[in-house]
């Protein structure tokens, strides 16, 4: 296989924000530019000082530990916990690539850190492109000569929810368990699926408007199915599915005509796994050891 530069698989336009820009703007921002992560750079310098993920929005709006910024400084108060700087919750320790690494160094970077992507920089540690799973599985989908079948590289244990968890539950979920995404599951039927980003779409856009006393916890303590119906955004979502035979060109193929992370594995109508962008990212990196 062809050794590449970092920098010719890499998204060269990044969008990043300051520091000081508000948690809201960063959701917004994510939002507005289907974005699952975001550097974080001075103003002047363009140095990188940390990065937003999803991830670091669900656990501040209530998956982890980062919602005491809610709780305990605003007493729950949204509306205000919102406007708080961006650099109260984003990740400090960021992990980057050299704009002088090959592709085959970010890929075994990713998989050593368990990050889905990272900031590109020159030898000043100014930012210079992005490199995220997304970016490696259309790398991928070039390799004609690299396959194999989807049950040999999928995720066997899948963590699923019901459409009567509450909003807190699923989040907490996603962040104890390290989770992008949650089958909804009922009566052993699969109902949809759930990402990490239908989260952020709804606190930035139909949240708010669900709040009674201004509390956070009037959101969260509602149910999957009861957000569904009054929701713009936070809908049940038809999830890619493949069967086990299935091979992984075709799943790549798949995924990335629709423009999503992930795909459901079924066999006999039984919901059997689960595979990821990082579970291809995985695959490449086997392949070219």
């Amino acid at each position: 296989m062809e050794s590449k530069s970092v920098m010719e698989l890499a998204t060269k336009e990044v969008k990043s924000i300051s520091p000081r820009s508000t948690i809201m703007n960063a959701l917004k921002t994510m939002v507005k530019a289907n974005f699952r992560r975001m550097p974080i750079v001075e103003a002047g310098t363009k140095k990188v000082t940390g990065i937003v993920t999803a991830t670091d929005l669900i656990n501040f709006l209530g998956g982890g530990e980062k919602y005491n910024l809610i709780a305990n400084r605003y007493s729950g108060n949204l509306a205000q916990a919102v406007n708080e700087n961006i650099e109260e919750i984003m990740t400090k320790e960021v992990v980057c690539v050299r704009e002088t690494d090959s592709w085959e160094a970010a890929v075994k970077l990713m998989i050593e850190k368990r990050v889905g992507g990272c900031p590109i920089v020159d030898k000043d540690q100014r930012i210079c492109g992005i490199i995220t799973e997304r970016d490696i599985l259309k790398f991928l989908a070039t390799q004609k000569q690299i396959d194999g079948k989807v049950r040999d590289y999928m995720t066997t244990k899948v963590i699923a929810v019901s459409p009567s968890t509450t909003i807190e539950e699923a989040m907490k979920i996603m962040i104890s368990n390290k989770l992008r995404r949650l089958p909804i599951i009922k009566d052993q039927k699969l109902l949809g699926l759930v990402v990490s980003r239908d989260f952020i779409r709804y606190f930035s856009k139909d949240a708010f408007k669900m709040l009674e006393t201004g509390d956070i916890k009037d959101v969260l303590s509602k149910t999957i199915e009861e957000v569904s119906l009054n929701s713009d955004v936070l809908k049940y979502k038809e999830p890619l599915v493949f069967y086990t035979t299935a091979k992984i060109s075709e799943v790549v193929e798949g995924m990335i005509e629709r423009k999503v992370g992930g795909a459901l594995i079924i066999e006999n109508g039984a919901l059997k796994g689960i595979i990821t962008e990082r579970d291809l990212v995985k695959f490449l990196y086997l392949n070219i050891k």
